[in-house]
């Protein structure tokens, strides 16, 4: 029984290295950095503006130089830990994922968003493949429009759950350095599978009967800014799902490229999970007959025999620029202007 011991050292090590070099802003040191701890194939998925990147250089060139640029004393604040075997390849590869906050002082402009030099929050999600020691493969969902409300920049319309600050898990239970019980990982991962399973049954749609299976009614639903978190089942299916439903169609599931548990929680993202038509108006936006992809992270807190808690990550920018929508731009041009 694999207990990912090694794997999660591995990830340790990596967040050790970056944040020692918090406030460095040669690219090529951070990619010395980086290159110590990942494979020379390295393979980094990032949300929009970043997308797929390749080897140490040009993910420190691309994202990691221009962050600490910007945010001065960035710190990682872990809220969950936890490692697995991927379901998706039969368990071949093993996965270790991270989710907290990136905290920093944005002293200068990052991404067109304007400087408050205020602390300031980064919402984040990674998930890392770890083989023979080395990274091998990163996706990071950063929430990058609860980064633009916190300067004072409002994208979107108003968003339909509650604009606020997620908190790590309820049972302060997340960060799993140690070997967690089996029969409790497997627990989760038979519910997860179960809710996924009915999810993809109903076309995506979460009637109220069927979240009753797999979710306890009080339920938290932690979304991303722009879309925002909601409790209880019933207000999750006014606040998220039924504008969810009415803004999208002809949804088709595309899989996950990671899904795992560990004791109880679970975790996965797609790439894209979702492929839809936005006919009806998404977010308080126009209609599309624009067919687009939807990246999301989806993490899970099992509490007895169902679901308690759920940490939702969508890369909602690139969302937008499929329909021509260029939110970044926008910033960009407001921020020069003024």
């Amino acid at each position: 029984m694999a207990d990912y011991i090694e794997s999660k050292q591995v990830v340790r090590d990596f967040y050790q290295a970056l944040g020692r070099a918090h406030n460095e802003t040669q690219s090529h040191k951070l990619a010395e950095i980086i290159s110590a701890h990942v494979a020379p194939d390295y393979l980094w998925r990032g949300m929009h503006p970043f997308y797929e990147l390749q080897g140490a250089t040009e993910v420190a060139e691309v994202f990691w130089q221009p962050l600490n640029a910007s945010f001065t004393n960035l710190q990682r604040r872990v809220d969950l830990f936890m490692a697995g075997s991927n379901t998706i390849d039969g368990g071949a590869s093993e996965w270790v994922c991270s989710m907290g906050q990136l905290m920093g002082l944005l002293d200068q402009p990052w991404l067109g968003i304007p400087a408050t030099r205020k602390m300031s929050f980064i919402r984040y999600a990674e998930f890392h493949r770890v083989e023979d020691g080395k990274i091998h493969e990163t996706a990071l969902f950063i929430d990058i429009i609860g980064v633009m409300k916190q300067a004072g920049v409002c994208p979107l319309p108003v968003q339909t759950g509650a604009d606020i600050v997620i908190p790590g898990p309820m049972t302060h239970s997340g960060l799993m350095y140690s070997p967690q019980d089996q029969q409790a990982t497997e627990k989760t991962l038979r519910l997860i599978n179960h809710m996924c399973d009915d999810l993809v049954g109903s076309g995506m749609s979460s009637p109220l009967d069927e979240l009753h299976n797999t979710w306890h009614d009080d339920m938290i639903w932690w979304g991303p800014a722009g879309i925002g978190s909601t409790y209880t089942c019933r207000r999750y299916e006014e606040q998220h799902q039924g504008p969810f439903n009415e803004g999208l169609s002809d949804i088709v599931f595309n899989g996950h490229v990671a899904r795992f548990a560990e004791g109880d929680f679970g975790a996965w993202f797609g790439w894209p999970n979702l492929t839809m038509t936005p006919s009806g108006g998404f977010l308080g936006l126009p209609g599309s007959n624009q067919r687009v992809d939807m990246r999301v992270v989806d993490i899970y807190r099992r509490d007895g025999d169902k679901l308690a808690e759920n940490w939702v990550f969508i890369d909602l920018l690139y969302f937008l620029a499929q329909q021509d929508i260029d939110v970044l731009a926008r910033c960009e041009q407001i921020y020069r202007r003024y």
